[in-house]
């Protein structure tokens, strides 16, 4: 999860369809504009190029018992069917980080660890920061059906995928830190509207003795 920077005004058909008795909020410019604004990667596991876009309720509307939250662009966001399926528990429901406000990466910690994912919490006090590092980590371990088994191995699998391309990239700059194509690939991979930028960023911060060239890359949006 990364910092994005969310467009206005709001799309004009949320206004529009706020006003209606069976009114949608996922009208073709609602689409269109999270699709942008989001770089058409999923705001909780950042797989891209989605093939089952949704477009999900940060805090949830409760089929219509919140209805003031149905509406509301800065309450909509873009994810994979994937993750707005876990999300859609009642322990999600008091919220998660809004990434278009704050910058996740400042609260969490992303890492790929002994193949699995670890996602650790700057302050275990803070139940927002629990609560989300815990939806990330299930988009990519929970497995309590089969289909669901399936597609967080898969993210799993390409966040791994991922990742080795950052560390051979890495590699290639050790061997020969001169080459400034090495440079710009690198720099390419760790922009924020990559797959997985939270973890490939993450990797290079925390290596920062090791690659202090790079952590222009990886600033915080403080």
């Amino acid at each position: 999860m990364v910092k994005i920077k969310r467009s206005f005004p709001a799309p004009e058909s949320l206004a529009v369809e706020a006003k209606k008795a069976n009114g949608s909020y996922n009208e073709r410019d609602v689409v269109e504009r999270l699709k942008k604004d989001f770089h058409n990667k999923c705001y909780i596991c950042e797989i891209k190029e989605l093939q089952d876009p949704n477009v999900e309720h940060l805090l949830p509307h409760k089929n219509g018992k919140y209805p003031e939250r149905k509406f509301d662009w800065e309450n909509l966001f873009w994810s994979c069917g994937h993750c707005n399926g876990i999300k859609n528990n009642s322990k999600y429901d008091e919220g998660i980080i809004d990434c278009c406000r704050q910058d996740p990466e400042i609260y969490l910690h992303f890492r790929l660890k002994d193949n699995d994912v670890d996602i650790e919490v700057s302050d275990m006090a803070d139940e927002l920061q629990k609560r989300t590092a815990m939806l990330v980590t299930e988009t990519f371990s929970l497995k309590n059906t089969g289909m669901r088994t399936s597609t967080s191995d898969g993210r799993l699998k390409l966040l791994q995928q991922e990742m080795n391309v950052l560390y051979k990239q890495l590699e290639k700059m050790h061997k020969n830190p001169d080459s400034k194509a090495v440079r710009r690939t690198i720099r390419s991979l760790l922009k924020r509207e990559t797959a997985f930028a939270s973890f490939k960023r993450c990797y290079v911060r925390e290596h920062s003795a090791e690659y202090p060239e790079l952590q222009e890359y990886v600033a915080l949006d403080t």
